[in-house]
């Protein structure tokens, strides 16, 4: 019974989305936050409960960070329709991730997996304080230093974000996943086309 409870919490995760959504854009921010809360609760319990008992699944590895993502992206999205946050925060995000799937693709039919390391953990963390932060100072109608810091851990987090990003990218190249010789054919190719321009 305790092998299906990962997952289990993996889907509610996907659940809670909506509903998050739902209180945010009708201005329950409380309920948002608590609900919030609630499915990164779920993410702490699926990741510890999975190692601990050896229940990791090919279907906890691929779902668990798109619940995690999809959760993160949607509520940045809806922070960013109703105006709490700048638009170029969902950007980068989006980026991101958009780069971290194209270098999955890199690796997809290989025996490898690239853990995600503690400045990437570092972003993730910090996300979720300036949503939280975000969702608060909302529902209170807060404002001056705490929209200030809301805004300077976003800024935090972006930072941790690209330098993660950076990093990922590093690692694939230096394994020897992305393939040099491409990269340097790539590069002459751009120097010839710009010479004949």
């Amino acid at each position: 019974m305790l092998k299906y409870v990962p997952n289990t919490l993996t889907v509610l995760r996907f659940i809670l989305i909506p509903f998050i959504l739902y209180f945010i854009f009708t201005g329950n921010y409380l309920l948002g936050f608590i609900f919030f809360t609630l499915s990164g609760i779920t993410d702490i319990l699926d990741g510890t409960i999975a190692r601990k008992f050896n229940l990791i699944s090919n279907f906890g590895k691929l779902m668990d960070p798109l619940a995690d993502k999809l959760t993160q992206i949607s509520v940045l999205a809806s922070l960013v329709i109703l105006d709490i946050i700048p638009f170029w925060i969902l950007v980068i995000v989006v980026a991101k991730e958009l780069i971290m799937i194209i270098g999955a693709s890199f690796l997809y039919g290989k025996d490898v997996v690239v853990y995600s390391k503690w400045y990437g953990k570092l972003a993730t963390v910090l996300f979720y304080i300036a949503i939280v932060l975000s969702l608060i100072t909302k529902q209170f109608n807060l404002s001056g230093i705490w929209s200030n810091i809301a805004l300077i851990l976003y800024c935090i987090a972006i930072f941790a974000t690209i330098f993660s990003l950076a990093m990922y990218i590093k690692c694939l190249y230096q394994r020897g996943f992305i393939d040099k010789e491409d990269l340097k054919k790539e590069k002459q190719q751009v120097i010839i086309k710009r010479k004949d321009d």
